[in-house]
């Protein structure tokens, strides 16, 4: 596992052949040196704030977080609403990447300030592309906000 400091991309999901299949789609296509995987919302929430397990690790927030909108402890609308009205790491690009096809999941994602919401393929390539895709826009193509973007309020 990398240190957290190292993180590019904090990927939350509690399935674990999901999260696999992400993660090799990641190694595959080179996309990404560093990704962390946790399972549920408390423990991404304590990374993403260095608390609890993470307390005092000092970090720098990943460059995307990709975000099960199912998760045990706290789930991701919430986990997406505490990151986006947290002024440290609201400019960090969230991608829901779930396999619910509720509007109103898809409404409220986006009223919390969600960056893309995708709807998980069941497909094992197609899985595959849509990360590889996730991975190549968000590190590659996109553009993101300077470190102190991150600082500001």
């Amino acid at each position: 596992m990398a240190e957290p400091f190292e993180i590019e991309i904090l990927l939350v999901e509690d399935n674990m052949a999901d999260a696999e299949l992400a993660l090799h789609a990641f190694k595959k296509n080179k996309i990404a040196n560093h990704v962390l995987h946790l399972q549920d919302g408390a423990e991404a929430l304590d990374f993403l704030f260095s608390r609890g397990a993470y307390h005092g690790q000092a970090s720098h927030p990943p460059r995307i977080v990709l975000l099960d909108l199912k998760l045990p402890k706290i789930d991701g609308l919430e986990v997406l609403k505490q990151i986006k009205s947290n002024p440290i790491t609201k400019a960090i690009p969230v991608i829901l990447l779930t396999s619910s096809n509720e509007e109103r999941d898809l409404v409220a994602s986006y009223q919390l300030g969600v960056n893309s919401y995708i709807q998980k393929p069941v497909n094992f390539n197609e899985f595959q592309e849509v990360v590889r895709q996730l991975g190549l826009y968000w590190l590659v193509v996109n553009r993101e906000p300077p470190a102190a973007a991150f600082l500001s309020s």
